[in-house]
Formats: C-alpha cells, sequence, structure tokens
C-alpha cells in the first residue's frame, strides 16, 4: 500500500493525528503519516474513533526495539530437543539464522518487522540499519543452519504452528517488497521457508481439532497468518489444505465465550482470532450469518464498551505482560472482522470503536522499558498500525492464486 498525502476530500475515519499514545514527544512539524486504506462511510451510524496510524518517528522507535535484539543472544529461552551431548550448543550455534529476541519466534517476527518498516520508510533514519541487520542475519549459510536445525529427528513440531506462521509472514514480507535487496533475501531465506510450508502441510492432514488458547500453540491466528503468505506465494494446496480445516474446526461454532476471556497470560484472543482466521475464508454474506452466530454480543451501533481492554498489572513479568499483546491483537483482529462484513453492516462501527479502545490501552505500552515486552511487542504493534492482517484482502477472494473451489453447496471457499 502506498502513503498518499492526505486531502480535505479523502474519508475522515482513517484521518489522524499522531497522539502521544504512540509517541511520547510529538515533534513540533507536521508528522508524516501513512494513511491506511479508508473504510467506506456508513449512513445513519456515527464515526467510529480513529486508529494510531503510524508516523516515521514512531516506526523508528519500533525499528530499534527489534534492532536492539535481533541479534542479542541472551537472555534466551530455547525451546531445545537434545540427541545427544553434541546437542548441548549456544543459541547462535543452534539456529545462526534467528537466535535473538530471547526465542526463536520473536528473532523471526523482529526481522519481519525491520522488513516492513523499511518497506514503508525506506527514506527513514532507521533503515540503512534495518538493511544491515537484515543482511547480517540472511546469507545462505545462516539459512542452511537453520534449516539443518529444523529437519533434525525429534524436531518436527519445532516453533509449530506459531513461529513457523511468523517464518512464512517474513518469507511474504520479502516476497511482495519491490527492492533489489529484498529479492535477494528472499531467495537466501527460500529454503527455510519450504521446509516451514511443508511442516505445516504434514501436520495438518493429522490435526484433528482446532487448538483453542490464548497463546502461541492457537491453531486460528497461525493459520490466518499461513493463508495470507499462501496467497502471496500462489500455494494453492496450502489454502485447500486450511479451507478444510476451516470447515471442520470453525464453520459449526457457536456463541463462542467471550466472558471467559481473558485468561490470565492470553496475548491472543480464541474467539476474535477465529473470527478473524474465519473472515479470509467466507464471503462477505455467509460470513456475516456465520459471524452473528458466533459473537452475538457485537452490538449493531457504534459502541466500544461492548469488550474492555485487558488490565496490565505488572509489565515487568514476562507472562503477565502477554496482555499488553493481547490488546494490540486483539485491535487488529477487530479490525480484520470489520473488513469481513459487508459495508453497510451495523457491527461494523461497534468493531471499530472497540479496536480503537484496545489500541489507545496498549500502544503507550510499546517501549524499552522492560525487556520482556520489548522483545516482541513491536511486531504486534507494526502489525496493527501498518494494517498487515488487511493489505492482502484483496487476494481473498477470486484470485488467480487461489486454491481448488470447495464442493457445491459449501460456503467455505478454499479460493484466494
Amino acid at each position: 500500500m502506498r502513503r498518499r498525502s492526505l486531502t480535505s476530500s479523502q474519508p475522515r475515519i482513517w484521518t489522524l493525528v499522531v497522539s502521544a499514545v504512540l509517541a511520547a514527544q510529538a515533534p513540533s512539524a507536521p508528522a508524516q503519516v501513512r494513511i491506511l486504506e479508508p473504510v467506506s462511510n456508513r449512513a445513519a451510524a456515527p464515526q467510529p474513533p480513529p486508529l494510531p496510524a503510524l508516523d516515521v518517528e514512531s516506526a523508528g522507535r519500533f525499528a530499534r526495539l527489534a534492532l536492539d535484539c535481533v541479534h542479542r543472544e541472551y537472555p534466551n529461552k530455547i525451546s531445545h530437543v537434545m540427541n545427544g551431548d553434541a546437542d548441548i550448543e549456544p543459541p547462535h550455534t543452534l539456529t545462526p539464522a534467528f537466535y535473538g529476541c530471547m526465542d526463536w519466534h520473536s528473532a523471526v517476527h523482529g526481522h519481519w518487522l525491520l522488513a516492513r518498516l523499511t518497506r514503508e520508510f525506506p527514506d527513514a533514519a532507521f533503515a540503512a540499519a534495518a538493511r544491515a541487520a537484515l543482511d547480517q542475519t540472511l546469507t545462505p549459510e545462516h539459512i542452511a543452519g537453520d534449516v539443518a536445525y529444523l529437519s533434525a529427528p525429534g524436531r518436527s513440531s519445532f516453533e509449530r504452528p506459531y513461529g513457523l506462521a511468523w517464518l512464512l509472514q517474513l518469507a511474504s514480507e520479502l516476497r511482495s517488497w519491490d527492492d533489489p535487496d529484498a529479492r535477494r533475501w528472499s531467495v537466501t531465506l527460500a529454503p527455510l521457508e519450504a521446509a516451514a510450508a511443508a511442516s505445516i502441510k504434514q501436520w495438518l492432514p493429522d490435526l484433528e481439532y482446532p487448538i483453542r488458547v490464548g497463546e502461541h500453540p492457537q491453531t486460528a491466528f497461525s493459520f490466518g497468518l499461513i493463508w495470507d503468505w499462501a496467497g502471496v506465494a500462489h500455494d494453492g494446496e496450502m489454502r485447500t489444505l486450511l479451507a478444510a480445516k476451516a470447515k471442520q474446526f470453525y464453520l459449526k461454532d457457536r456463541r463462542c465465550p467471550m466472558a471467559y476471556e481473558p485468561s490470565g497470560e492470553d496475548f491472543l484472543s480464541p474467539c476474535l482470532g477465529e473470527a478473524d482466521f474465519m473472515r479470509r475464508v467466507l464471503e462477505p454474506k455467509a460470513y456475516s450469518k456465520w459471524l452473528r452466530r458466533f459473537l452475538p454480543e457485537i452490538p449493531a451501533r457504534s459502541s466500544a464498551s461492548w469488550l474492555a481492554p485487558a488490565i496490565i498489572s505488572n509489565r515487568s513479568d514476562p507472562k503477565l505482560a502477554h496482555l499488553d499483546g493481547l490488546n494490540l491483537s486483539r485491535a487488529w483482529m477487530l479490525e480484520g472482522i470489520a473488513s469481513g462484513l459487508p459495508k453497510r453492516d451495523g457491527r461494523v462501527a461497534a468493531l471499530h470503536a472497540a479496536a480503537a479502545n484496545h489500541a489507545s490501552a496498549a500502544l503507550i505500552a510499546v517501549t524499552s522499558d522492560h525487556y520482556e515486552g520489548s522483545h516482541w511487542l513491536g511486531t504486534f504493534a507494526v502489525y496493527l498500525t501498518t494494517n498487515a492482517g488487511l493489505a492482502r484482502t484483496g487476494t481473498r477472494r477470486g484470485s488467480a492464486a487461489a486454491a481448488a473451489p470447495a464442493a457445491a453447496g459449501n460456503p467455505v471457499h478454499g479460493t484466494g
């Protein structure tokens, strides 16, 4: 999506002032902003409050969080199956590409953050350092090391699905970026991208039940990231597998218990994650009906009170700090759900209002104060404020990259 200059003729829903939520100090000159895709105005509905978009200063702040950690080896929390004494090695030896940011998946999505922000702000002051960090990591030798690690005996479930989904999201970002460095990095990453996709494809046919939790194993969130990658990578087989799981796991679901959320260490909403995935798979009319049965409490008026942001009591606790991520991911999921509905659906305003409320509660916490949060929350902030989950919704239906259509009468689509 291209940045556009703001004009008085554009819809004001995404018009925004870069607020104190995103930056502790406002620049004296007008901020350089990225205007998100405008949402159509809706008759007889009040304008929802705007979500914060991303200016170059805030982008730089988020980039610094990733630059501080992508090659910072310690502290480190590895998920490591050892097959013998020879496997007792430091993280940079075990996985030479992605060993920083506390854990493998955070290192992966920290690189996604750097790629995305450099693509969005190519002339920003942080761009050179971000390119250098990506160049340092994405070498054939490093990627071969991570492929070897994933392929070793006993590691078939390594970082599945969450870390592998973020790896595919990084691959998708590089594939979509019209830049000579990005094309070179994409080629370099390809063997690990292929290994991640193969791991998911091998797993999905054997997965009999969804994983409905608020942390890394959740299937719905990762399915959404993988679905988006499959559209960019023209992987119809992956789309077909995911569409089948959407039908098997989620199509008949009713009355998801939002009142039971959040759990104390959630960073993903099980209910909203499922709804955000299903909007990728269903046509708007079918999705509208499904959502009414699945989340009947969404009001048909502009109100944020139906879903309160989570309360965070201690941001220095690595598990309690998950709730800042929950507020960020809820915000983008609510926006995603709204995007999947027909434009004049009465629930859209309430979804936007709740999204803005959650974003305001969470973005202020994305700082360098506590490494427990700073090593990963920047990615969630960037995914939200750059509209990453919505950027490719045009490929959701009717794409040439689509998988084979579902059977007649099946409202779940295997198409892109």
